[in-house]
């Protein structure tokens, strides 16, 4: 993508992403080399989780800013699990995984269903820009384990880690919108695999959806 393209995604993205629309991010090909279908999380609605679920197809998570996460005590999962399974070291893409608590709004029903996850998501976005919700706010409203994965970010996002959870998090940052993504990875329903960058590319003028490369929000947001 040349250069005069990638400040053009990257402004469309921004621009999505500030009016609550979804973004298709790329990472990069030396690492996942996957597609993440992206939303502002308190915008996310049964529908967009519909479409996470169907044309997206992996997992649904929320990423939260390391300040965000501290706030609601939220843990690294790896550091708070005691268990020999609990090894990483032959992880060839990243040996600090993101991974924190699953949860679900207590107000749901069985927090799976489209509603509820929704509604677990959403509220994750509004409290998440609520500098007086804390971890004891946190605790009545949500309860884990549930079906909604948290992330946490690095604390120096794009300097420090330049995963989906980071490069999500500095484009909400760049939109002005609360520090708190939601998304899924895009998996191809013929070979089971990541759903190749063409591939990803063509849902996304299908749908007319930004997409952006996370090297151009690296060089733009880092």
């Amino acid at each position: 993508m040349m250069q005069g393209e990638s400040t053009r995604a990257l402004d469309s993205a921004v621009a999505a992403f500030h009016a609550g629309d979804p973004v298709l991010v790329h990472d990069d090909a030396d690492r996942e080399g996957e597609t993440d279908l992206l939303y502002p999380a308190s915008a996310v609605t049964p529908a967009a989780v519909g479409r996470m679920r169907n044309d997206g197809g992996g997992l649904i998570f929320v990423a939260l800013s390391a300040a965000v996460a501290d706030r609601f005590d939220l843990p690294f999962l790896h550091e708070a699990l005691d268990h020999p399974a609990n090894d990483h070291s032959d992880l060839g893409y990243d040996a600090h995984p993101s991974f924190s608590l699953t949860v679900n709004h207590r107000d749901g029903f069985t927090g799976v269903t489209d509603d509820d996850r929704a509604r677990t998501i959403s509220r994750l976005g509004e409290v998440s820009a609520d500098e007086a919700f804390g971890i004891d706010a946190f605790a009545d409203e949500f309860r884990t384990p549930g079906h909604v994965h948290l992330l946490r970010a690095a604390p120096g996002l794009l300097a420090e880690r330049r995963g989906h959870t980071e490069l999500g998090l500095a484009l909400a940052r760049a939109a002005g919108v609360a520090p708190a993504v939601a998304g899924c990875e895009m998996l191809d329903d013929e070979t089971g695999g990541a759903l190749s960058t063409a591939d990803a590319q063509a849902y996304a003028r299908r749908n007319d959806l930004p997409f952006v490369d996370g090297a151009a929000l690296i060089r733009a947001l880092a």
